[in-house]
């Protein structure tokens, strides 16, 4: 039986040097502050790590080098297949899943896209893709999202080859009648919306990896190991997971290396995703972000009163 990843997975962001080059010791350090934060897993190349916009050896190499910055401390999966031809999604999925990654991530959306049916395309890379490499799918929002029927969900927990599915729903009814349909499959549900993070944990989701693990992943952590034994505080943190994550639209990632350049995990805040100056966009977007880390701080005291 294939491995299964759940958890507080982090969609891990990208930083870049002022050369354009990832920053290789700023990524070193952020993986040190995921990893002290309390997560079960990172998923390296994904939207957040603006796969879209990076060459297949950049990919391979930020692939590479989070590998190396984990030092075995917790699992890593990865996705980074972008293009539209099954062919060179297949070379661009090996050539990441040659680093040694513990999981590779098939992203919906990529699937389906010529001739051939989702499923039909799903079947030739698996014939492809080594046997004994754990798989995931990843309902990945961009270039657009692209949900899995109940059908397509069922036939891949049938395989016995996929460990996790990053639900992108957004909808807790789909995320219960998924955790349904995988019951007695390797493959886990982690929902990704902030808003129904708690609810879908007691639905059955095994964990969040939403692109609020980049702010306060314990924060996440704690409420789905200890939230419902202490009810009034876990009502509280949602709320406030809940309004946080939504400043996502302000210029994310940016604003999550904004957040860490405050922290000093790294310096740039340099993003390929959003070439844009967010402070000037979005007005009043620090102090917005000083909310953040207070609230933040406020609920990680709270828990430590407990």
């Amino acid at each position: 039986m294939t491995r299964s990843f759940s958890g507080i997975v982090p969609v891990m962001i990208t930083p870049f040097l002022d050369t354009g080059e990832i920053d290789a010791e700023g990524l070193t350090r952020l993986v040190d502050w995921y990893i002290d934060h309390g997560v079960d897993a990172l998923f390296a190349v994904c939207q957040s790590s603006e796969m879209q916009h990076l060459s297949l050896a950049e990919r391979v190499k930020l692939a590479d080098l989070t590998l190396k910055a984990v030092r075995g401390r917790v699992p890593v999966i990865a996705s980074g297949h972008v293009s539209d031809d099954m062919e060179a999604q297949l070379e661009e999925l090996k050539a990441i899943a040659a680093t040694g990654m513990d999981g590779m991530v098939l992203v919906t959306n990529r699937l389906g896209l010529g001739e051939g049916s989702w499923q039909e395309d799903l079947d030739w890379l698996l014939e492809r893709l080594p046997e004994d490499l754990p798989l995931g799918l990843y309902e990945c929002p961009a270039p657009f999202r692209r949900l899995l029927s109940d059908e397509e969900l069922a036939y891949c927990a049938g395989t016995g080859r996929f460990g996790v599915l990053k639900d992108v729903s957004c909808d807790l009814p789909t995320v219960t009648r998924r955790v349904a349909l995988t019951e007695g499959t390797p493959l886990r549900i982690v929902n990704a919306n902030a808003a129904i993070a708690g609810a879908a944990m007691k639905a059955g989701a095994r964990g969040f990896s939403g692109v609020f693990t980049n702010f306060h992943p314990d924060l996440y952590r704690w409420l789905m190991t200890e939230g419902e034994a202490h009810p009034e505080l876990a009502e509280d943190l949602t709320i406030f997971l809940a309004l946080a994550a939504q400043t996502e639209p302000m210029g994310y990632p940016k604003l999550a290396k904004l957040y860490h350049q405050r922290l000093g995990t790294f310096d740039g805040i340099s993003s390929r995703a959003a070439n844009f100056d967010i402070e000037e966009r979005f007005w009043a977007l620090v102090p917005t972000l000083e909310h953040i880390e207070r609230g933040t701080e406020i609920f990680r005291a709270r828990i430590a009163a407990l």
